[in-house]
């Protein structure tokens, strides 16, 4: 299975990157980041999809910043992606914001802890866009099949599943890279999210830890075995972010993590020819 979303190619020879903050933490903030992302990947001529979050639904605490909501988040979103000319992503957590959200953005992310809400896909799959399918922490590479076999049935060809880790105890993670292997099995393209698989969930009592120096190490080890598209987390200032900063690439080595990616993508299409 292979598609586009705009100019951006999903499951095709070479990779393609989900790219941006955390959150939508300000107007001023997004366009920052969307204007430095671009910059940096039309110099290396990668494709990416600006990603962020209008709401960050599944925080730790009560008392953590959410985002800017639907409505200023996705018109944000909106006008990001038609000035630059580049697709954009957001996450959605109920049917109605699918729905909405669908309207503005290019991409549809379901959330890890929300991958097996059938009514969630359903809405998903029936919005007319392509959808981004965490696989929660707690499920074997295995029972993606039936995430699949959903998003089959409710007539969506356009969708893809992302390994992000799974739980390892008590406030941690672990990835099994055998995992994007077998789930590529199920024939649609398979994405490894690089920074909240090295996330410590609730690691800091109220928020969540994290351990960004393995992001793009793990992201390597993911190139090497020829997957699909890579998502990272990108801010300016993370040890600042408003969210998710602990496990998010610092903007001013993200030039250099995508270089090594890419050297590693070519090193795995010559081994495999």
């Amino acid at each position: 299975m292979s598609f586009f979303i705009q100019n951006v190619e999903v499951g095709g020879s070479r990779p393609f990157y989900l790219l941006g903050p955390c959150s939508l933490e300000s107007e001023e903030f997004a366009w920052q980041m969307a204007r430095s992302i671009k910059e940096i990947c039309d110099r290396l001529k990668l494709p990416f999809v600006f990603k962020a979050s209008y709401d960050k639904a599944n925080r730790t605490s009560v008392k953590s910043f959410r985002g800017l909501g639907l409505e200023t988040g996705c018109r944000i979103l909106a006008e990001i992606g038609k000035e630059m000319q580049i697709p954009v992503m957001t996450d959605v957590h109920t049917e109605a914001q699918a729905t909405r959200a669908a309207e503005y953005v290019d991409l549809l992310q379901v959330p890890a802890f929300l991958c097996r809400q059938s009514d969630l896909l359903e809405a998903c799959a029936k919005s007319g866009r392509p959808v981004n399918i965490k696989k929660g922490q707690f499920l074997a590479p295995w029972d993606c099949k039936n995430i699949c076999e959903k998003m089959d049935a409710f007539g969506c060809t356009q969708y893809m599943l992302c390994e992000r880790g799974t739980t390892f105890g008590y406030n941690n993670l672990v990835v099994d890279m055998r995992g994007m292997y077998w789930m590529k099995q199920y024939g649609c393209p398979v994405v490894f999210d690089a920074t909240h698989s090295v996330q410590r969930p609730g690691g800091l009592g109220g928020a969540t830890g994290g351990d960004r120096e393995l992001a793009p190490v793990l992201a390597n080890a993911a190139m090497s075995m020829g997957i699909d598209g890579v998502f990272m987390e990108v801010h300016s200032d993370p040890d600042h972010a408003l969210s998710d900063g602990p496990n998010q690439i610092r903007l001013s080595d993200l030039e250099k993590v995508l270089t090594n990616l890419e050297l590693v993508h070519r090193a795995w299409s010559q081994m495999v020819r």
